[in-house]
């Protein structure tokens, strides 16, 4: 994603990208820039006061870099899924200081797709539901976090609570109230999200297929330049897209 967001912002007239960095620096130059250690992120927020640092690495790492922005007064754009209680914590005490934009996903066509299996749950509240997952085999969060804002958007839409089932083995009669959720890891697969719902002797199939990390970087890129110049808050991409 480091290297998408980079390829991304050089096709564009409206981000100029001040420095890169990654936690295994490298001497290759990805896009025309050099990629520095993350060890040194506090005197390249110093030296080169951008003022957006846009973030897709790992939980931990994630605040750290959030926690360096908000002692520079710099704001913070992330992609990072997979955060447990603690790291929400510590970004939300980020975005006490700076502006803190935190998406599962930066697709455009996901936000649709929320938005869309939303109204399909209002509309059909007797459905069975499963949610099926494909992603690339180097992923580590699973279900991906994406997945895991749509079975929220599926639980906001629902008259009764759903209980999630992840994956099935043996006799497993289906709850009429469950929502099947199903991982997949393979390949070099970007991103694949499939909703089905069936009842009333009918199915209906949404689905969203992610074809290059590009459709990421871009709407990363595009918080970025949305978030810049904002007051100090906790913000999300449907701000962007409204």
């Amino acid at each position: 994603m480091g290297r998408a967001v980079l390829e991304t912002a050089a096709e564009r007239d409206d981000t100029t990208v001040v420095f890169a960095a990654n936690h295994t620096p490298t001497d290759e130059r990805v896009a025309g820039h050099e990629v520095r250690s993350t060890d040194d992120l506090p005197d390249l927020l110093t030296d080169h006061a951008p003022d957006v640092v846009v973030d897709f690495t790992g939980p931990d790492s994630a605040v750290e870099y959030a926690t360096a922005c908000a002692g520079s007064g710099v704001g913070f754009v992330t992609g990072t899924t997979g955060f447990e209680a603690d790291h929400r914590d510590a970004l939300r005490e980020a975005a006490d200081r700076i502006p803190v934009l935190w998406a599962a996903n930066f697709s455009r066509g996901i936000h649709a797709l929320g938005d869309a299996l939303a109204e399909t749950v209002e509309t059909l509240p007797g459905s069975d539901i499963e949610l099926t997952e494909t992603h690339h085999n180097r992923k580590r969060d699973a279900p991906s976090g994406t997945a895991t804002t749509l079975l929220d958007r599926i639980d906001d839409a629902s008259a009764a609570d759903r209980d999630r089932t992840y994956g099935r083995e043996g006799e497993q009669p289906r709850d009429g109230n469950e929502v099947g959720v199903h991982v997949r890891r393979a390949g070099n697969v970007r991103g694949e999200h499939e909703v089905l719902l069936a009842g009333n002797d009918e199915v209906l199939t949404l689905t969203h297929r992610a074809e290059s990390r590009g459709v990421f970087a871009g709407g990363a890129l595009d918080a970025a330049v949305w978030l810049a110049g904002r007051d100090a808050g906790w913000y999300g991409f449907e701000e962007v897209l409204a």
